[in-house]
């Protein structure tokens, strides 16, 4: 619902509202600021003396509350400090406000009784501080007439105020209430310019007004004559008088302050009215929180629900009754505890200043100690509540979950609160660790290695080929099995916080393949600049001397002969040969399998010395898997690639094998064990 509100001049609390609910406007009156509110009565008669069927309230008066924005015009409803009790207003009798079947209506007591003064829409000013009405008609027809009353709209006498009809487009009063001089201003046709016409009302009235032509009125509402507290009597001119009253005129009024009744207090902060009038506690309000920061020994103002009307200048009566009382501050044992973070959030970056706030609801502030627990073994304790009204700060270094609690605690009880917060850093680089090349139908471990290794809370989300829902998990590493040869692709996602990062690996998928060991010369050792990208070009050149060669005992015996070479730069010429081990297979290699399946698996074993060279100068790669193994006192390593899948392989054999899944480890373990050749 919507309200338009209208301050009724010269009554204090008075107010006329436009109430819009359900598309349906209808004019309320309120004689108390808007404590209450009640319809308005429609007249009983109308101009011609027939009487109105009009019950309240399914039927009243409906008022146009739009006022003039220049204060020497009349707008829809008009009102005046120095006539208090006389308005007049456009409006409609019936079921709601209409714009059509507009009247003209006065009421001389403040709105208690209305009288239908015209069947049109009229502008009406004040004269001589409201001693005489003046209205002229709202028509597009040319006019010459205006309407002047001097008891108060009782009675209308017709003047001219032109020999020629004019249009007129507004009127306007002299400045000052107390003036009899008001001017039309409007154009004889509507080709031509603007006409003002000037009215003097002075010589219609012969005398000045002397004590006897004035009576007293009581204001009141529906007969009762408290109002806002006060019974006040005005001094206005009689009907019949019809002399000047001048600037000399004062509102005379007289008051005297009533006994407060119910009627004088409206509902408090908190509060609302019931059905039955009585002021209840709002569901959102507790009241006893009211007191939740008193302290013992001194005393807090406790609502009754009721506060007086602002304004209201009642006395003695229900006052007690009513007012908000003084009271000692009570003892209590704290409830009702609160424990939030600033930024009423849940989460928190590691490394940065978290303020934890704490309220209590109820208990005796300044003799309740709070304790809190920032659930990482440290704790501080407070000896109130006041003096951690900025906050708690703490700084977690280290990622994890953790059990914050709160208790406070005085003579009487204690109370606690807990709080759980994630604690998180920024995920900054994740690497898929998975091997290149698969046996088809056998299980494959992957695993997801974050940098750095805690970020808080972490899921996986993996990608498998063409399939188009995920597995969605919370550890680092899942197990899968290829049912297809060919080649596969594997993403994984890893979502932190706000952060998804992601890495994708192709993995070969074949019935079977073998795998050879490599070992290079001595002399690629002296030149190792520690660039991965140097390594990278070396393997592809070792791959390419080695592309020619299309059977495995063919490649074995050209590695045995020392046929394999390339030059790493002028006058430097490094010999690649098969490793004094016999290749170990990595599946069965026994001789029911087809030529063909050996052929495939030529590629494999090019692109396993292509991996063999990057190892040997690799020292520090992130994310590298490391396979070694150790036999006749020498070991033979092989890394993967982190560039190209096509450029790298897994080379293994039937001993025992270390994954190094860190870059701290796999760096110690090649510093420390002997590198053969």
């Amino acid at each position: 619902s919507s309200r338009l509100y209208e301050n009724v001049a010269g009554i204090k609390g008075m107010f006329l509202a436009n109430k819009k609910m359900d598309n349906v406007v209808k004019t309320y009156i309120t004689y108390n600021r808007g404590r209450d509110w009640r319809l308005l009565q429609a007249p009983t008669a109308d101009l011609r003396g027939n009487s109105i069927r009009c019950e309240l309230p399914y039927c009243s008066l409906h008022l146009h509350l739009h006022v003039s924005a220049n204060p020497y015009t009349s707008g829809n409803i008009e009102s005046k400090d120095s006539a208090p009790g006389i308005i007049v207003a456009s409006g409609s009798i019936g079921a709601e406000l209409t714009t059509s079947n507009v009247s003209m209506f006065i009421t001389s007591d403040a709105g208690n009784t209305w009288r239908q003064i015209f069947d049109e829409e009229y502008s009406v000013l004040y004269l001589d501080q409201g001693g005489a009405l003046v209205a002229i008609r709202h028509t597009p027809l040319p006019i010459r007439h205006l309407w002047m009353s001097f008891d108060e709209g009782r009675q209308w006498n017709k003047y001219s105020f032109t020999m020629s009809p004019l249009f007129v487009d507004g009127l306007l009063g002299e400045p000052g209430e107390e003036t009899l001089i008001m001017t039309i201003f409007g154009h004889v046709s509507h080709r031509s310019e603007w006409q003002l016409v000037k009215i003097d009302f002075r010589s219609i009235f012969n005398r000045r007004c002397t004590e006897g032509d004035y009576q007293t009125w009581h204001l009141h509402n529906r007969g009762e004559p408290c109002i806002m507290g006060v019974k006040r009597i005005y001094r206005k001119l009689k009907p019949i008088a019809r002399c000047v009253m001048g600037k000399t005129y004062s509102v005379t009024m007289t008051s005297e302050p009533c006994d407060c009744t119910e009627a004088d207090f409206e509902c408090d902060y908190g509060y609302e009215r019931r059905s039955d009038g009585k002021c209840t506690p709002a569901f959102w309000f507790l009241p006893s929180s009211m007191s939740r920061s008193c302290t013992t020994g001194t005393t807090f103002i406790n609502s009754t629900g009721y506060r007086k009307v602002v304004s209201n200048n009642c006395t003695a009566g229900v006052i007690a009754e009513y007012t908000a009382r003084r009271q000692h501050c009570p003892t209590q044992a704290p409830k009702g505890l609160h424990l939030v973070t600033s930024e009423g959030k849940l989460t928190a970056t590691l490394g940065t200043n978290v303020t934890f706030l704490v309220f209590l609801e109820e208990g005796d502030g300044a003799r309740t100690s709070i304790m809190v627990d920032f659930g990482d073994g440290h704790a501080l304790t407070y000896s109130n509540v006041s003096s951690i009204e900025d906050g708690v700060k703490h700084v977690y270094k280290a990622v994890g979950i953790y059990r914050v609690t709160a208790t406070g605690e005085n003579s009487l009880g204690s109370e606690s609160v807990v709080l759980y917060l994630h604690v998180s850093c920024q995920l900054e680089y994740i690497h898929l660790s998975a091997p290149f090349v698969a046996v088809k139908s056998k299980e494959v471990n992957l695993t997801a290695v974050l940098w750095p290794s805690q970020v808080g809370t972490v899921t996986y989300i993996w990608w498998f080929g063409n399939n188009t829902e995920p597995i969605i998990t919370l550890e680092g590493s899942v197990a899968c099995t290829f049912s297809r040869e060919g080649v596969n692709t594997v993403t994984v996602q890893v979502s932190a916080g706000n952060a998804i990062l992601q890495d994708r690996k192709t993995i070969a998928v074949h019935e079977y393949f073998r795998s050879h060991l490599l070992a290079f010369s001595s002399n690629l050792d002296d030149h190792n600049p520690d660039v991965a990208e140097w390594r990278l070009d070396v393997s592809r050149v070792i791959k390419n001397s080695m592309v020619k060669v299309s059977l495995s005992e063919i490649l074995l015996s050209a590695l045995n002969q020392n046929l394999v070479q390339f030059t790493l730069r002028p006058g430097v010429q490094v010999t690649v040969y098969a490793a004094h081990l016999s290749a170990a297979p990595l599946v069965d290699t026994s001789e029911n399998h087809s030529g063909s399946a050996m052929l495939m698996l030529l590629s494999v074993v090019v692109l396993g010395l292509a991996i063999f060279i990057v190892y040997k100068f690799k020292r520090k790669i992130p994310g590298l898997n490391v396979y070694a193994q150790m036999q006749n006192e020498k070991e033979q390593e092989m890394i993967q690639s982190p560039v190209s899948p096509t450029e790298s392989t897994l080379v293994s054999s039937n001993t025992p094998r270390e994954l190094v899944t860190s870059p701290e480890l796999m760096d110690t373990e090649l510093n420390t064990r002997p590198i053969g050749e």
